[in-house]
């Protein structure tokens, strides 16, 4: 309903390996939760992203 909307809509509160699946097996594309990270303090996020931007 969302995407006939032309609304972006992100998966609160994803914890399992589980619910990433089932997500995306929905055509979920944007998610978030405890499963990708706890909560950091921002220069800690920073610190993160930049490890992962690394190619």
């Amino acid at each position: 309903m969302a995407e006939n909307l032309g609304l972006n809509v992100v998966a609160e509160g994803v914890e399992t390996e589980n619910q990433l699946e089932i997500l995306i097996n929905h055509d979920c594309q944007m998610f978030q939760g405890y499963y990708f990270s706890k909560p950091v303090p921002h220069e800690q996020l920073l610190e993160l992203l930049s490890k992962q931007l690394v190619v």
